[in-house]
């Protein structure tokens, strides 16, 4: 729900947009992807033409879920989300990243766990729901039209290896540790030779 109005407040000030997914088959479906194409096009009717780059994930999170604290599972997926997220972003020549994060919401929005996720990119990282309450984001979100594709059943990857109990209250040291075990960028550089890009016009929604 989230991301789409994230975008849609950002692109209301003559942002230009483009759109990340990471995807995990097999445990996400074609069904869920395609429900990424079809929020973009609603997307694209706001903000013109978008560019939607679709990064596998699948080896990273299932590094992370080997080798990493589950405790820390989350923030080490997005703290690669991050990673990933601004390589492209300064190919792409943009001037920052976009986050559908809102203050609270879930354990990796803490300010701690926002403060730890921030800590691996030197892009400006806007999010422009972070003080919206759940239920104004929903509004906001059947305003523009994309609610009812939002909420539909397709796990996406934050579906995917959630920790019982994540760290809401996450340490920079730790989580550094915690990487220091990984390939940390032969995992990026995977991931990003895998990356599909397309461009996606209002009613589009083929791949």
């Amino acid at each position: 729900i989230d991301s789409p109005v994230a975008g849609y407040m950002i692109a209301k000030r003559g942002v230009t947009v483009d759109c990340i997914h990471f995807e995990t088959p097999p445990y996400t479906s074609a069904q869920a992807r395609q429900k990424v194409f079809d929020l973009a096009a609603i997307m694209a009717g706001y903000c013109g033409p978008i560019r939607l780059h679709i990064v596998p994930f699948t080896e990273i999170q299932q590094k992370l879920y080997e080798d990493g604290p589950p405790v820390l599972l989350t923030i080490l997926m997005r703290r690669f989300m991050m990673r990933i997220a601004g390589r492209l972003a300064n190919k792409r020549r943009c001037g920052a990243l976009v986050t559908g994060e809102n203050l609270g919401q879930v354990a990796s929005q803490t300010m701690d766990s926002l403060h730890v996720t921030n800590a691996v990119t030197d892009i400006p990282v806007f999010r422009p729901l972070i003080g919206f309450d759940k239920s104004e984001i929903v509004d906001r979100a059947r305003q523009i039209g994309t609610y009812e594709t939002s909420i539909l059943p397709y796990d996406d990857c934050c579906s995917v290896f959630v920790p019982r109990h994540p760290a809401t209250r996450p340490k920079l040291h730790e989580v550094e540790a915690a990487e220091a075990a990984l390939d940390v960028d032969a995992l990026v550089e995977a991931a990003l030779s895998g990356v599909q890009t397309q461009e996606i016009r209002p009613q589009e929604n083929e791949w």
